[in-house]
């Protein structure tokens, strides 16, 4: 009886891979993922310039877009944003492969027809890695799961806030300003 066999893939495998867009590896299967659609792609640019920001003027450590993988373990995944501390990099110089770190923030903003239950796998995966605060952000509802590294989750909409808790202190954002 033959047995099927996953193909272990290398970094540099998969940064050679030819494709225009994001892609993510999981047990052993490469994901191309599908291109934002418009509203998507503008509450990320938006979450990302605001976020992004207030990281980068308080120097609170190094920002990353949806291009970006983080490979901790086996499986390689690419948050539609993510942030890593100073304190994890504290020499400030980047590898050139894919992140060995997980992310102390990952965010992830759904596509059209997906709900928070479709990103439960990834988000096991994220705390599995050690990632402290996870934002689902939902354009189709226009509510955010938090979710805390402790596995507690949260869903915020409307005046409530957003906080960056510990991981960004002091970031804060209404949920409506995200999509507004």
């Amino acid at each position: 009886m033959a047995v099927a066999t996953k193909k272990v893939w290398t970094d540099e495998e998969l940064m050679r891979i030819k494709h225009e867009g994001k892609v993510e590896l999981v047990d052993g299967e490469v994901k191309l993922m599908t291109p934002a659609g418009l509203e998507q792609g503008w509450i990320n640019a938006r979450l990302t310039v605001k976020l992004g920001n207030y990281i980068l003027r308080r120097r609170l450590g190094f920002i990353f877009d949806a291009q970006t993988g983080f490979r901790p373990r086996r499986n390689m995944r690419a948050p539609d944003f993510s942030f890593v501390s100073r304190e994890k990099l504290p020499q400030g110089k980047l590898p050139k492969g894919f992140g060995r770190i997980p992310p102390d923030l990952a965010v992830e903003v759904l596509g059209l027809n997906e709900t928070f239950d479709d990103y439960e796998e990834k988000v096991s995966e994220y705390l599995s890695w050690g990632v402290r605060l996870i934002w689902l952000v939902d354009p189709n509802t226009q509510k955010v799961m938090v979710v805390r590294q402790n596995g507690e989750r949260q869903v915020l909409k409307g005046n409530d806030v957003l906080s960056g808790e510990d991981v960004v202190p002091g970031f804060k954002v209404k949920v409506k300003n995200i999509f507004a």
